[in-house]
């Protein structure tokens, strides 16, 4: 994990940038509001939530996909850039967001997806109408392989990340497409000039609609080694394997995102890199450092690996230890401090469970507890922290109980339709998939944000049979309790943000250092800025811990945030060289 000599600077300046103080509040328009009771949320719905969001402090708000798409894959196949999805509302209603943000002194990030699009795209409809068209080459098109029996094979035998082969043989023109994704999201080819001024243009058609920049789908997957060879076969149980070495990170993608950087930089906007299977900080460092002009940060996914099964399958148990997800985030903390890089701060997103029940799973009684500590541990890391929609009020998984027939995610979906297909009376492998996609599809993330205790939610009027079943657990956890409520996890997250405000220099530019490293029961850090410095401790157990400060050189100054109520209820606590932490209580405290 070492970087090279040549990329390593010093931290003998810091770099501020007004990104790397904010705080980002990301929302799936489907799921969050809507206005117009067609059980779907929308953009006017958005717009009408705008006050709830810009109060916990957010600086940021991010739109996942809205554009004009057939929803194979929730809007992340894109058949229309320029427009937007009727059930989302028209270009109107994505300006009339872009100024309710800036009039709350807010900004807009939008969703740039340009690895694939929808096979309803108009460039891949021409694409695949013959092979001598003009659009040909927008797409990746290989011939078959042909074995010595005459059989027909795909060119590779890459994995898609939604099961089954990434490539699609279309009869047509008698070759196959490479889709990473569903089948119906081709991907594009990047190789070619003409792809990479559409894209240009179409981020230049949003950056002048006044949106302040994109979080970027899979951004390192649009260079990939043009010979495209087999992987390496490592799951012996399916013909299909992970390619990622020939495709994420691929050799022409740094020429590609300076290019895109550059038009950014012309309009001083922000952006952020979903990069999955990258470990290598060389690799990242050249997209995210200061003087690279390329991305601003990028999404890290090692944490939320780390209860996959065997080779990188979600669907399969997996177990990991607190220790674990501390030596992520010290690894990456650590690295980008002393290289001139910037962290991207988060536990939920769109495809992730909730962190509750992920990193934490306490008894119903400490979930608020517990998400507290969360966003404490998070929030006070040196990065720009992301807040996914539902998670400032501890939403949890989807109810154990739910049947299949509740689950929309197509992943989830594929992986059962190919269990039911391989194993068909196997019902222990089928209870255990089940059990997997309770703690790790996707939906998890999608049910509708629970609003308040009325029918739905919140979410939709009570006639409407919203487009995902909301959970349950809205009548005791939704938004409208929280507000009102001075100790809720809402106004925590509140409180949390103002800190890392109040205290910029320390918890936006200070260092990172580990407290207690292999302690499986605490997770501590301190950030330091010049002479200033200041101590992030948690509870991971829902038991009372006694910590020995005193054995690790620490000696409080003065409480600035406790998850347990008013700091001067708490500040005897920290005195002395013992502490006490209460279940799942984390605290921040100046040091002397």
């Amino acid at each position: 994990m070492s970087p090279s000599a040549a990329l390593v600077q010093p931290p003998s300046e810091i770099h501020r940038a007004w990104w790397k103080e904010c705080s980002v509040y990301q929302i799936w328009p489907a799921s969050f509001k809507d206005s117009n009771d067609d059980g779907v949320g929308d953009i006017p719905g958005i717009v009408s939530k705008l006050d709830y969001i810009r109060d916990m402090g957010i600086d940021i708000v991010w739109l996942c996909p809205s554009y004009k798409s057939p929803q194979v894959d929730m809007g992340y196949d894109i058949a229309d850039y320029y427009s937007i999805a009727d059930q989302y509302g028209t270009v109107a209603d994505v300006e009339n967001l872009i100024k309710g943000c800036h009039d709350r002194g807010m900004k807009l990030l939008m969703d740039l997806v340009v690895n694939h699009t929808s096979d309803q795209h108009e460039w891949f409809k021409k694409s695949r109408s013959s092979r001598d068209n003009e659009f040909r080459d927008w797409y990746i098109w290989r011939p078959p392989r042909i074995d010595e029996n005459g059989n027909r094979h795909p060119p590779n035998n890459w994995v898609s990340h939604f099961q089954g082969s990434a490539w699609h043989y279309d009869e047509l023109t008698g070759e196959y497409y490479l889709h990473l994704y569903a089948v119906e999201q081709p991907d594009l080819n990047w190789e070619n000039p003409a792809v990479r001024k559409a894209v240009h243009d179409i981020v230049r058609f949003w950056l002048n609609k006044g949106a302040d920049g994109f979080r970027m789908d899979v951004i390192n997957f649009i260079s990939k080694d043009q010979a495209f060879p087999d992987a390496p076969v490592n799951d012996k149980d399916t013909m299909w394997q992970w390619g990622d070495k020939y495709y994420a990170n691929g050799p022409r993608l740094h020429e590609y995102l300076q290019e895109i950087g550059r038009i950014l930089n012309e309009y001083g906007a922000f952006s952020v890199g979903e990069m999955p299977f990258v470990k290598d900080t060389n690799e990242v460092l050249k997209a995210v450092r200061y003087d690279r002009n390329e991305i601003n940060m990028i999404f890290s996914f090692e944490h939320v690996d780390l209860d996959h099964g065997p080779w990188g399958d979600k669907f399969k148990p997996g177990s990991f230890k607190l220790t674990d997800v501390k030596a992520f985030f010290e690894r990456w903390q650590v690295f980008m401090y002393e290289n001139s890089g910037w962290n991207a701060l988060y536990w939920e997103n769109h495809d992730q469970p909730r962190s509750i029940d992920r990193f934490v799973n306490p008894p119903v009684a400490l979930r608020q507890t517990s998400g507290k500590m969360l966003a404490t541990v998070l929030a006070l890391q040196a990065g720009t922290p992301f807040l996914y929609q539902g998670q400032e009020i501890g939403m949890g998984n989807v109810p154990r109980e739910w049947g299949m027939e509740e689950y929309k995610d197509i992943d989830c979906l594929n992986h059962w339709e190919r269990l039911l297909k391989a194993k068909p009376f196997d019902t222990e492998a089928q209870q255990i998939a089940r059990q997997e996609y309770q703690k790790k599809s996707r939906d998890n993330a999608r049910t509708p944000v629970q609003w308040s205790a009325e029918p739905n939610g919140g979410f939709t009027s009570a006639a409407v049979k919203p487009w995902m079943s909301v959970n349950p657990e809205y009548l005791q956890v939704n938004a409208a309790a929280q507000v009102q409520d001075p100790h809720s996890l809402y106004n925590f997250w509140a409180s949390v943000l103002k800190l890392r405000k109040t205290y910029v220099d320390i918890f936006v530019y200070g260092n990172y250092e580990a407290v207690d490293r292999d302690s499986q029961e605490l997770f501590a850090f301190t950030r330091t800025y010049n002479s200033s410095k200041a101590l992030v401790v948690a509870n991971w157990t829902a038991g009372q811990l006694s910590w020995d400060a005193a054995a690790h050189k620490v000696e409080a100054k003065e409480v600035l945030l406790d998850t347990y109520g008013p700091v001067s209820a708490v500040q005897e606590r920290f005195r002395g060289g013992k502490w006490t932490l209460q279940p799942y209580e984390a605290a921040v405290i100046l040091l002397n």
